[in-house]
C-alpha cells in the first residue's frame, strides 16, 4: 500500500515534531522579489545567498530526483518565556533559540529518523536539511500549509505562533502536496515593524538584513558599525523582538518539552566581563554544542561589549 501524507504526518508527530506537511517543488512565486532583495544589497555579506539564488528560486533543482519536500516544524521556546531582564540587575540578552543546544544537531537526528521511515516505505531517496544549503524553508513550509509568512518575514502558524525551527526532507515519494493557506492573518497589525530596534523591517515582509540585530551579531564578521551598535538594546546574540511582540506568540506560544532547548546557566548574562576572562579551550568546552559556537569567542567578546554599551541607562 502506498504511503500517504497522514501516515507521514503521524510518524513526524511520534518522532516529536510540532507539525508536518508536504510541499511541491515548483518554481518560486517570489523569484523576482529575491532578485530585487539581493540587488538592493539587503543580504549584506551573506554572499552565499547570491550563489544559492538559482536553487532557491526553483527548489526542484536542490536535490536531483526529488518530487516533494516533507516539511516539519520544531518548537524551541524555552520555559523562560518572553525576554525579561532581572529586576534591578543589568544584563544582556540572547535569542531564545540560542539558550540551549545547537538545533542543527538536535533536529537532524530526528529528521534522519523521518527520512529512514520514508525509505522503509518506498522512497529511494530522502535527503534531510536543517537551516542549511539553498533550501527556502519558510516558503516551502508555507506551501506545505503549515502557516503564512508574516510581516516580520517569519512563518507564523495559527494557534502556535512562530517560535519554531523548520526542517525538510526532500524525497522521491509521490506524496500529495498540501494546499497553502489562503488567508494572511497579520491583518492590519504592524507591531513587529514598529518594535524593531534598528528599523530593519523597512516594509511588511521586507527585511534589510544589514540592519537586523541577528545579522549584526551573528553574520557580521567585521566590527559592528557604531550607529547600529548603539541601537542593539542589550542583545548580544540574535534578537527576539519581532517575535516577542507578535500577538500570535503572545496568545498561543507555549514552551517546548524538549530538554535540549531549555535555558542553560551559561553564559552569565549579568556579567559584563564573562567572555573576556575566558580562553578558547573553555569557550569550546562550554559552548561548542550551542549556537554561540558559530561566531566563536572573539566575536562573542565583541558582541558582549557592544551589547553592554547599548543597554539603556538605569
Amino acid at each position: 500500500m502506498r504511503l500517504g501524507v497522514e501516515a507521514v504526518a503521524t510518524r513526524a508527530r511520534e518522532i516529536g515534531f510540532l507539525a508536518c506537511g508536504v510541499a511541491q517543488l515548483g518554481p518560486s512565486q517570489r523569484a523576482a522579489a529575491l532578485d530585487d532583495w539581493l540587488a538592493r544589497g539587503y543580504a549584506g555579506t551573506m554572499r552565499y545567498l547570491h550563489r544559492q539564488a538559482k536553487k532557491r528560486k526553483n527548489p526542484a533543482l536542490i536535490v536531483r530526483g526529488a518530487k516533494v519536500a516533507v516539511v516539519v516544524l520544531e518548537n524551541y521556546l524555552p520555559r523562560s518565556g518572553p525576554t525579561v531582564r532581572p529586576s534591578g540587575r543589568p544584563s544582556v540578552s540572547l535569542a531564545k533559540y540560542a539558550q540551549g543546544a545547537d538545533y542543527h544537531v538536535v533536529m537532524m537526528r530526528r529528521l534522519e529518523a523521518l527520512a529512514g521511515f520514508l525509505l522503509e516505505h518506498g522512497a529511494t531517496m530522502a535527503r534531510p536539511w536543517v537551516d542549511s544549503g539553498p533550501v527556502p524553508e519558510r516558503e516551502l513550509a508555507e506551501r506545505a500549509g503549515l502557516g503564512w509568512i508574516g510581516k516580520n518575514t517569519m512563518l507564523i502558524r495559527p494557534g502556535v505562533g512562530s517560535f519554531f525551527f523548520i526542517g525538510t526532507v526532500f524525497t522521491d515519494l509521490a506524496l500529495e502536496p498540501a494546499v497553502p493557506m489562503a488567508t494572511d492573518h497579520c491583518g492590519t497589525c504592524t507591531r513587529c515593524l514598529d518594535a524593531c530596534p534598528t528599523r530593519a523591517l523597512v516594509a511588511p515582509r521586507l527585511l534589510d538584513a544589514t540592519r537586523c540585530i541577528s545579522y549584526l551579531t551573528i553574520e557580521q564578521k567585521r566590527p559592528i558599525p557604531e550607529d547600529m551598535a548603539a541601537q542593539l538594546g542589550g542583545w548580544a546574540f540574535g534578537c527576539d523582538v519581532c517575535n516577542d511582540v507578535c500577538p500570535w506568540n503572545e496568545r498561543f506560544a507555549v514552551p517546548t518539552l524538549r530538554p535540549e532547548y531549555q535555558t542553560r546557566l551559561d553564559p552569565d548574562k549579568a556579567d559584563p566581563e564573562y567572555f573576556e576572562r575566558m580562553d578558547a579551550g573553555e569557550f569550546d568546552a562550554r559552548f561548542g554544542d550551542t549556537p554561540l559556537a558559530r561566531p566563536g569567542l572573539e566575536r562573542m567578546r565583541r558582541n558582549w561589549r557592544v551589547a553592554w554599551a547599548s543597554l539603556p541607562e538605569r
